[in-house]
């Protein structure tokens, strides 16, 4: 590990340890403060924000527009704030390190990190960071082992398996080769990868911490409560993809305690994550979240939001404000016994793309996961997916539970799907072995048809 990188984690993670004890104020003041920051560098280093704010550089966060992934893309050399950098080269950079195999925690040309979205959700977008931008990322992912209280140091390193994509240009590859050293022995495993092969290397391994994907964790669940695995992790934590109450659940049975399901992006790093008491505080030091309806006005707390927008306090080589995700999510109120004052995510609902648009009795039914959720988290022992198709539904099933079936599946899909108000659903049930997952090793529980 890059011994400048490491000195200025451990900065950071001790300045993050201390805005533990802010109260709301001192919060809001942080952020105000940081905004004024970043949108200073932003207007001073970037014509597309400059262009993009016109008229609007002295207006409030909630004036300005959004920026959507494709925005930042068909204009990133005007987004970006040094000229040292162009989309071309950072693309020619990522296809370099995915066909050699290089070792994605080495800084490009001694001063950048990169990582690409997979693109699963419209355009593949590519992310850059400087030396101090990358030391926050990498600070904002160790809050959530200390917000667990998961410690780490020189007399008790860390063990931490990660089971999630290996592809050199996915953030968690990047990550995991980032911090690696005395005091963060790492394993890196590809989800894709034979069960058998991760479970032996997960046995001889014996993490303290578990992070993957939640359709990774979900099997490594089930091997372990059919004996085949046998660790012992202080923590568990799931990223990357919608944690389902059942899915908890299950690695709570497997493990002795609840997992610690964190919220973070490529684009923002940490987002949010668990204290002990397992409510999700938002890094409101690090990011500004305001969740939005349709017509992008702010919902109130309690409310689940149409879509998310994201400001990055600390992103300067890419600025992000008011970026647009396609996530959809709950904020609740202040106030937990862990004595932290930063906001609650009371609750993740996926994503719009997750929402199924499928015929209705009188036009269009949008069937949210939730309709799944009821019927097949029973049914699948190792997960479930739900691929929409031109032709109708295909449902996989990583094997069936005891006392289910192919058919009763069916049935009960289709049961569900007509209280929802759709009709006239082809259905197809298959048990599988593996389910699919996208080049960068996520299962999507939920799939809907690209548009052509």
């Amino acid at each position: 590990m890059d011994l400048r990188l490491v000195s200025h984690v451990l900065f950071l993670r001790a300045a993050l340890r201390k805005r533990d004890r802010w109260d709301a104020a001192r919060i809001a003041a942080h952020q105000d403060h940081a905004l004024k920051e970043l949108r200073r560098a932003a207007y001073a280093g970037s014509e597309f924000y400059r262009r993009h704010h016109a008229g609007l550089h002295d207006a409030p966060l909630d004036q300005l527009p959004p920026v959507t992934k494709a925005d930042l893309m068909e204009h990133f050399d005007e987004a970006i704030t040094t000229p040292d950098l162009t989309l071309a080269e950072l693309e020619e950079h990522l296809r370099s390190l995915a066909g050699s195999g290089g070792d994605p925690g080495r800084p490009w040309r001694g001063r950048w990190w990169a990582a690409a979205t997979a693109g699963t959700t419209g355009r593949r977008g590519i992310f850059v960071w400087n030396r101090a931008e990358w030391a926050s990322v990498l600070a904002s992912y160790a809050r959530a082992n200390d917000w667990a209280g998961i410690s780490a140091g020189l007399t008790r390193p860390l063990k931490v398996a990660l089971v999630s994509s290996r592809v050199p240009t996915h953030q968690s590859a990047v990550l995991g080769a980032s911090v690696r050293s005395r005091m963060i022995r790492t394993l890196r495993l590809d989800v894709t990868a034979p069960m058998d092969e991760n479970v032996a290397a997960l046995n001889r391994f014996q993490p303290r911490i578990l992070v993957g994907y939640a359709s990774a964790l979900k099997p490594l669940a089930a091997e372990q409560q059919a004996g085949r695995l046998h660790i012992a992790p202080q923590g568990v934590m799931s990223a990357s993809e919608v944690l389902s109450p059942h899915a908890a659940s299950e690695l709570e049975a497997a493990w002795g305690r609840a997992p610690f399901d964190v919220y973070a992006a490529t684009e923002t790093a940490g987002i949010a994550s668990p204290c002990t008491y397992r409510n999700r505080h938002i890094y409101e030091d690090l990011v500004i979240v305001e969740p939005v309806n349709q017509a992008g006005n702010p919902v109130p707390a309690g409310t689940t939001g149409a879509r998310l927008l994201v400001t990055v306090l600390f992103s300067r080589t890419l600025p992000l404000i008011r970026y647009e995700m396609s996530d959809t999510v709950r904020l609740g109120g202040r106030g937990c016994p862990c004595g932290r004052s930063f906001t609650i995510l009371e609750g993740i609902e996926g994503r719009i793309e997750d929402v199924l648009q499928l015929p209705g009795r009188t036009g269009t039914a949008h069937v949210h996961p939730n309709v799944f959720h009821r019927v097949l988290d029973q049914a699948a022992i190792a997960g479930w997916q739900v691929v929409q198709e031109p032709s109708g539904l295909r449902i996989l099933l990583a094997g069936l539970t005891s006392g289910q079936s192919v058919e009763g599946v069916r049935a009960a899909v289709a049961d569900a799907l007509v209280t929802a108000g759709a009709v006239n659903t082809s259905l197809e049930v298959k048990v599988v072995e593996r389910l699919e997952r996208t080049a960068l090793g996520k299962a999507p529980l939920v799939r809907a048809l690209k548009e052509s």
